[in-house]
């Protein structure tokens, strides 16, 4: 088995690593829209679709076979908390990409979770090199509260854009807002923007 590729998030490398309007917690807290059920792996799936060229539906097993990375991340949530220097370990959306070829112009993705949790990204910013889909937090398997059995690891973005209990990805050609995007947060959420929520909304 070869060794994992280790990815330093740029955040982790800046002078100042808090951004605007962030204090730091020692704890990573816990927050989700309160209606999540456990997932066990043996039933757990992630599904790629929209335009891409070869679409797929990954079991776990088949999933956990695919070349694993870790990633070294300063985690933000748009509610002010910023968690440092955060280990996770998975797939690369990058290597998910390799696998099922997104079209050209799929510009956009949506995030589908099983507790019905959506959230849209840039597909420029979902195929960043920090950015998988994490299965393992601080060399422990990933609990559920966390979003386990695999959740979606944005590091360079507000936290909600980070997807709990990831299901399904969906490539598109024109942005479709998610969950909180409906409801007056930033389409993209870049922290050291403060892009915590739409303006006028």
């Amino acid at each position: 088995m070869t060794e994992e590729k280790t990815i330093k998030s740029p955040d982790t490398l800046r002078p100042s690593r808090l951004p605007p309007g962030q204090h730091e917690v020692d704890a990573l807290p816990v927050l989700d829209l309160g209606r999540a059920k456990n997932v066990e792996l043996k039933n757990w799936s992630l599904e790629i679709c929209g335009l891409v060229k070869k679409p797929v539906k990954l079991n776990f097993e088949e999933f956990s076979k695919l070349p694993v990375i870790k990633v070294l991340a300063d985690i933000h949530c748009v509610t002010t908390w910023s968690k440092l220097s955060t280990t996770w370990e998975g797939v690369s959306a990058r290597i998910i990409a390799e696998i099922t070829e997104p079209d050209p112009k799929a510009k956009f993705a949506l995030l589908h979770s099983s507790d019905g949790f959506t959230t849209n990204l840039p597909a420029a910013d979902l195929l960043a090199e920090d950015v998988l889909f994490a299965y393992k937090y601080e060399g422990w398997p990933l609990p559920h509260q966390y979003g386990g059995p695999v959740r979606l690891v944005v590091p360079r973005l507000y936290f909600w854009k980070s997807a709990k209990w990831i299901s399904k990805v969906e490539f598109l050609e024109n942005d479709k807002r998610g969950y909180w995007e409906e409801r007056g947060y930033h389409d993209r959420g870049d922290p050291w923007k403060e892009e915590r929520y739409n303006s006028g909304g």
